[in-house]
């Protein structure tokens, strides 16, 4: 199996090949973030071991690009910070695990081996329905160009609607997928984010995507909208 170091310290970046070599890897090392993604999009590794903070690019953005580049390479994510959000942004760039230094090689090597066990995983880097998309990992949003930014539960509304375009979603199903059960299903509470999140994603762009289905529920058209000004 071949393994890609991404490790701009001299000394981590010897102990890693030397260790990973004496398992059986054949180990290529790159010492910036941006010699570490030309590495890793120009030949097949069965891994990656990236560390965060590194020269030209960072190893958060070159996970990024990989997964944009849709290079499903297992990434093991190396860090001296030890911050929940450090952990959370490897992850949701991309990352599919993420080790603390110092750690023990052998932990290393357990986790590559679960990582390769796996193997390459396809996901799909973006939802559609016309000119409308999001990110899964990254939770953003776009209508054609233009980011728009959605708050946290708008952005599960939307997600559930284009994970089923075309579907109608009773509040019943909404209020399921995207708060717990502290709400009640006659809440309005559905109501006032669909509101919020034409908004954003229609009423601002002058078209008509999510339809309200009377005594139903709403839909987001698979078309991703037409031009519509006297929405509702």
């Amino acid at each position: 199996m071949r393994v890609l170091v991404v490790e701009d310290e001299p000394k981590m970046a010897g102990l890693l090949r030397r260790g990973l070599a004496e398992e059986g890897y054949a180990v290529d090392v790159a010492a910036d973030g941006a010699d570490g993604f030309a590495a890793a999009m120009s030949r097949s590794y069965d891994a990656v071991v990236l560390d965060v903070m590194l020269p030209e690019l960072s190893g958060f953005e070159v996970c990024r690009r990989l997964r944009s580049s849709e290079v499903w390479v297992p990434v093991l994510m190396l860090t001296a910070r030890a911050a929940v959000s450090d952990r959370i942004a490897g992850l949701d760039d991309g990352a599919d695990d993420y080790l603390t230094k110092p750690f023990h090689l052998k932990e290393l090597f357990a986790r590559l081996r679960a990582l390769t066990r796996r193997g390459p995983v396809p996901r799909p880097t973006q939802l559609t329905a016309g000119d409308l998309r999001v990110d899964p990992s990254s939770q953003r949003c776009w209508r054609g160009d233009v980011e728009v930014v959605l708050t946290a539960k708008e952005y599960a509304l939307l997600e559930a609607f284009l994970r089923r375009p075309g579907a109608v979603l009773t509040r019943e199903v909404l209020l399921e997928h995207c708060w717990d059960f502290a709400y009640e299903s006659r809440s309005n509470v559905v109501d006032v984010h669909i509101r919020a999140l034409r908004d954003k994603i229609d009423r601002r762009f002058g078209v008509r995507s999510l339809e309200t289905v009377r005594g139903t529920g709403y839909r987001l058209r698979a078309d991703g909208g037409r031009a519509d000004a006297g929405q509702r």
